[in-house]
């Protein structure tokens, strides 16, 4: 399988992220449901804490991508469902070296939501991987 990146700017390398990401020869798609900062008993973790919500919730991902066999690295795409768009981005220093060090610059979409399934969770974020 190939991955190439489709980046007709460099803007977006200041984020993390790709414009599109070109998939050939793939043998497998995951579509992950979003995955939230909840605990193993399905508790809603760290209240008011973007940061550490965002960590829990690729936490979660990487678990549920381990399962399927993948990894951080397979993630073509990223979509981050957020409660609060500015603590989402001041959070960035905390969760993007995460997806940095796993070779992780998916494409990706960032919304804005006015709540999730939890008055407590700040963000979701769904995945598709290619392997």
């Amino acid at each position: 399988m190939e991955k190439k990146a489709v980046n007709p700017w460099t803007w977006q390398d200041n984020y993390g992220f790709s414009q599109a990401i070109d998939v050939q020869g793939s043998a497998r798609t995951v579509f992950c449901s979003g995955q939230t900062p909840l605990d193993a008993d399905g508790n809603p973790q760290h209240a008011g804490d973007m940061g550490a919500q965002a960590m829990l919730a690729l936490d979660n991902l990487e678990t549920v991508l381990s399962q399927a066999g993948l990894k951080l690295s397979d993630v073509v795409r990223l979509n981050y469902f957020v409660t609060d768009i500015p603590a989402f981005m001041a959070s960035a220093e905390v969760w993007g070296p995460r997806l940095q060090e796993a070779g992780c610059k998916p494409a990706s979409t960032l919304l804005h939501v006015s709540g999730l399934f939890h008055p407590d969770v700040m963000i979701e974020i769904e995945a598709t991987a290619a392997v």
